[in-house]
């Protein structure tokens, strides 16, 4: 069978043959510093300069998809504009990844990552913390979420986007995903969500891996990956399937004092 699943990551990194990664497609741009808990993520790998993007969820931590944890990361909040120097921005050095125990790139379930951040954040109106949903609290399909980062802006595009764009996508059936056929055999119902109506074309693509997917102000989902043409529905990390993990993983480390 060939492989035609793209993780909405970085776009050099490929989960297997035919794989690739996350942007926004069909939306707009943001109003400047409206989701202060958006998180620009850059790497430094071997190959290069990659992105991906986060969320704050603490003043030291910061949520992500797990496939957006190789390199050396450095954590960017309060931007709008990432090529220009606001007066809003905070760049924070990472101090530990901790990507879920049970992360498997090759079947993408368990896809997130905590960033520890060396410093913690300070936060103002172009910085804040996201709330997380109730443990097993699950959205229902039709429900209209938004989702927002710094990707590609369509499917022909060969650069990520330097400004937030953001986009309102609808959470389909699990069975919307089962029965697609490049879909269906990395879909998990109970760890992943099924987000993108397939007759609009409106999703996530290239770049914006790590993001949250935010629905009456949670953040209910992390962009993960999907099928190679950027054609939705694509698959999101299913963040109330993992509270426990999260708390749990955040109060065994102490909160940092600013300097």
């Amino acid at each position: 069978m060939q492989l035609q699943i793209l993780l909405l990551l970085p776009m050099t990194f490929f989960l297997s043959p035919g794989a690739h990664t996350g942007e926004i497609i069909g939306g707009q741009e943001a109003k400047p510093h409206s989701r202060p808990y958006m998180a620009y993520l850059k790497k430094k790998t071997c190959t290069g300069e990659e992105m991906c993007g986060g969320f704050l969820v603490r003043e030291d931590f910061v949520l992500t998809a797990a496939h957006c944890g190789d390199g050396n990361i450095t954590v960017l909040l309060g931007a709008h504009n990432v090529l220009r120097k606001e007066k809003t921005q905070q760049r924070v050095s990472v101090l530990q990844k901790i990507p879920h125990p049970r992360y498997n790139k090759m079947s993408i379930e368990n896809d997130l990552m905590l960033l520890q951040l060396a410093e913690p954040a300070e936060l103002d109106d172009a910085v804040y913390t996201i709330p997380l949903p109730q443990a097993g609290r699950t959205v229902d399909p039709g429900s209209v979420c938004s989702v927002a980062g710094w990707g590609k802006t369509n499917h022909d595009a060969k650069l990520t986007t330097n400004i937030l764009q953001e986009v309102e996508l609808e959470v389909m059936s699990d069975e919307t995903c089962q029965k697609d056929t490049k879909l269906r055999y990395y879909y998990k119902p109970s760890k992943m969500m099924c987000v993108g109506n397939p007759n609009e074309d409106k999703a996530t693509f290239s770049g914006d891996s790590g993001g949250p997917l935010v629905c009456d102000g949670t953040a209910q989902g992390i962009v993960s990956f999907g099928k190679k043409d950027g054609s939705p529905p694509r698959v999101f990390t299913r963040v109330s399937a993992y509270v426990p993990w999260i708390k749990k993983t955040m109060g065994s480390q102490q909160p940092r004092v600013p300097r």
